[in-house]
């Protein structure tokens, strides 16, 4: 009878053990988009995660402040199951910049995307470099919000992606506030989290070169594309590899 009982013990904790393994909370990746876009951004990426079994959730941020967008991240960085993968493209790199020091972040992914460091503008970090083609194309409101041009989305933000693609994107972009690229930074997470960076080599929005310097100083795994300022939409399936190597799911 001892015997019996011994054996179902084993059987009953062998079980508990299996359970508490299935229930576990899945990783999760939380995207956080751009300038002149908003959180559809991300749709052909979304699937080839949530086919890897992640949680995925895109921000739709506000665009209004450094504060506000990170602040919205926070938000679904404490709703997201498990430890967070956090994604940013472009002016979405800031914010996962200043969002990505959150205890659940367990890695950062810059997707042709500013890097500040603690204390900078995002700004700041093109003052060396001439205004891109994109930076041509910008226009400005009464409100001093920004926008990008019809002609600017076609050819320099997204000119690898069809021009029935491009008429919709310029149609549902968000505008950033201007005083935006002036808020500053105040704890770096690239300090203390593992990164990986993603270079489009034929950005018109962010210089190349830019990408590559900061990726170098956030000591970043770093990915290059052939691609325009959103490799997430002209190359999705590289894109989604890079988040899922830093999520630790082998392809």
């Amino acid at each position: 009878m001892l015997r019996k009982a011994i054996a179902t013990a084993v059987l009953a904790t062998s079980a508990l053990g299996a359970q508490a393994q299935n229930t576990a909370a899945p990783t999760s990746v939380v995207l956080v988009h751009g300038a002149f876009a908003d959180g559809s951004d991300w749709a052909q990426v979304i699937p080839l995660l949530q086919a890897k079994d992640l949680h995925v959730q895109a921000v739709q941020n506000s665009l209004d402040s450094l504060a506000g967008d990170a602040a919205a991240t926070r938000r679904s960085i404490d709703a997201a199951p498990g430890k967070v993968i956090l994604v940013g493209h472009s002016w979405g790199g800031s914010v996962i910049t200043e969002a990505g020091t959150h205890a659940k972040v367990a890695a950062l992914v810059y997707v042709a995307a500013f890097a500040p460091g603690s204390g900078q503008t995002t700004g700041e970090l093109g003052k060396d470099y001439p205004p891109s083609p994109g930076q041509r194309e910008f226009v400005k409101d009464a409100h001093d919000y920004l926008s990008l041009s019809a002609k600017g989305m076609s050819t320099a933000f997204a000119q690898d992606l069809p021009a029935d693609v491009t008429k919709v994107m310029a149609a549902t972009q968000g505008a950033i506030q201007a005083k935006a690229f002036e808020d500053r930074i105040s704890t770096a997470a690239w300090t203390t989290k593992p990164s990986y960076y993603i270079v489009s080599e034929q950005d018109r929005m962010i210089p190349p070169e830019l990408q590559r310097v900061l990726a170098s100083r956030i000591k970043a795994k770093t990915t290059s594309l052939q691609a325009s300022h959103v490799p997430h939409r002209s190359h999705p399936a590289e894109v989604a590899q890079v988040i899922l190597q830093a999520a630790g799911i082998s392809q």
